[in-house]
């Protein structure tokens, strides 16, 4: 590898990827058994020794062997021999192992607020009417300053509201208790798929995402996803969160001459699969302007159709596995891909891409310039880390010896929503009583005073003024902690919270 490419491979020449520009994005397709896991290795392994931090999710916990130093196997060393790979060598790569459920990394988390209603939705797979009355939940907590960090503070949030009923139809439009009913419901699905170890604090922190070693290594961070795997939703919208967290926090710059960060985003056709035109539009855009945050995605997918038009286009460096055209979608699929590459008269490039043995890939990227490279037919290179999963207890030992060790292994549950809005109720029952104990002393008074005088406060009345001294601690809190908070609270794109 020289100081600006990443070396991928060789046909006639060798392929490389140039770090300046890999923040113009990636894809890598292939059918399951070709090698993507590989090149996602070999691709993270040369980003790392470049000093740039890589993110992945490990779906079948393979990817994990990075953190390894790589065995002298026969058939790597043949390889390496076959494509003139001289200075092949075995090293470990700086890693960094991340679990939602905090069982094989540490834990990440992100606060209900920080998500927003817009990713919310998408997760719990809610109806139009029922991310309309999230979005007023969203609304009112943000203007009345109550903090939504975890799961129990939205669903105390959602009970509140079906109680202020009227008062929410006046201002913000109805919300049905069928609709309050059917989000609770959702809630208890979000939990069953383990979403509450999702939720809550301490909230990760993308700058963690980010490191660099001593000696100028970028940090591996690997996401354990064999288990997230097993609810599909919530892992594509958690990768969809960190993505838009990515772009809002960071500051542009530009185009660097090597990427800040590379995001592999896998199994990429979660994503998009069942997403609403909306929603699909601001991903576009996400995509779109992340690259000047000097951010590179790379999505890896089995079938190029997975990923819609207006992203693909996006996707200036290629690297395509084989596919296998046994069925009419299958041969649509090859030749979609043969279509996005700029051909090499040298070979028919739809059928190369059924050709394609293991560890072989048809490779086009941008060149310095950013044209798109002919498209070439390419023995991808060997790892230098372990090919497999690193055992269980050395992924425990590296989590110890992280550099983030006890930054998020432990929770904390501090005060927000759900006890803000117990201090309301306790507060509002206080004031009521209080009142009710005052104005039956004045009835009595006046009972003694003048008992042949009928009293003029009816129930009614009494009613009115219980209420309007309920309503008044409702509004006395929400406007403390609103100025306590300090300022209005902004969101981005995607809805998500934006902290700065």
């Amino acid at each position: 590898m020289s100081d600006n490419t990443i070396f991928i491979g060789q046909s006639g020449k060798r392929e490389v990827l140039y770090l300046s520009r890999a923040n113009r994005h990636g894809l890598v397709t292939g059918a399951t058994g070709t090698g993507k896991t590989v090149t996602l290795q070999i691709l993270a392994e040369g980003f790392s020794n470049a000093g740039v931090p890589v993110f992945a999710a490990d779906i079948k916990g393979d990817l994990s062997g990075i953190a390894e130093k790589g065995e002298p196997r026969d058939f790597l060393l043949k390889r390496a021999e076959k494509i003139g790979f001289d200075d092949y060598g075995f090293d470990a790569f700086p890693t960094i192992f991340y679990d939602l459920f905090g069982a094989e990394g540490h834990p990440i988390r992100t606060t209900v607020s920080e998500m927003g209603p817009l990713l919310l939705s998408r997760l719990m797979g809610l109806t139009d009417a029922q991310e309309g009355a999230l979005n007023i939940l969203f609304r009112l907590a943000d203007e009345e300053g109550l903090l939504v960090l975890d799961l129990k503070d939205l669903r105390a949030l959602l009970a509140d509201i079906a109680t202020r009923g009227g008062n929410i139809t006046t201002q913000y439009g109805n919300v049905s208790d069928q609709t309050i009913g059917a989000i609770q419901r959702r809630l208890v699905v979000l939990e069953e798929q383990g979403g509450d170890h999702f939720f809550g604090e301490p909230a990760f922190d993308i700058q963690d995402m980010m490191r660099t070693t001593r000696d100028g290594r970028g940090y591996v961070s690997i996401l354990a996803a064999d288990k997230l795997m097993q609810s599909p939703q919530l892992y594509a919208t958690f990768l969809l969160w960190l993505m838009s967290e990515l772009f809002e926090e960071l500051p542009e710059v530009g185009d660097p001459e090597k990427p800040k960060l590379v995001f592999f985003f896998d199994e990429a056709h979660l994503l998009f699969n069942d997403a609403p035109p909306g929603l699909l539009r601001k991903i576009e855009q996400v995509v779109r302007l992340i690259r000047s945050k000097g951010v590179g995605v790379f999505f890896v997918t089995q079938n190029p159709l997975d990923v819609p038009d207006t992203v693909l286009a996006q996707l200036g460096n290629r690297i395509q596995h084989a596919l296998r055209a046994f069925t009419p979608r299958d041969q649509k699929a090859v030749r979609a891909a043969a279509q996005t590459f700029r051909q090499n008269p040298a070979f028919d490039t739809e059928k190369a891409i059924t050709e394609l043995g293991v560890g072989e890939a048809l490779v086009s990227v941008l060149d310095e310039k950013g044209v798109p490279t002919m498209v070439e037919r390419t023995l991808v290179r060997p790892p230098s880390g372990k090919l497999g999963p690193i055992d269980p207890a050395a992924r425990q030992d590296l989590v110890r010896n992280s550099p983030i060790y006890g930054e998020y292994d432990k929770g904390v549950d501090r005060e927000s929503a759900y006890e803000i809005l117990q201090k309301r109720s306790a507060q509002r029952q206080v004031a009521v009583d209080e009142a009710t104990r005052r104005m039956a002393a004045e009835a009595e008074a006046r009972r003694a005073d003048k008992a042949s005088t009928p009293t003029r406060r009816t129930d009614s009345a009494t009613d009115r003024f219980v209420k309007n001294v309920a309503g008044s601690v409702d509004r006395q809190v929400g406007s403390v902690l609103f100025r306590q908070l300090g300022t209005a609270l902004v969101r981005g794109v995607l809805g998500g919270l934006l902290r700065r």
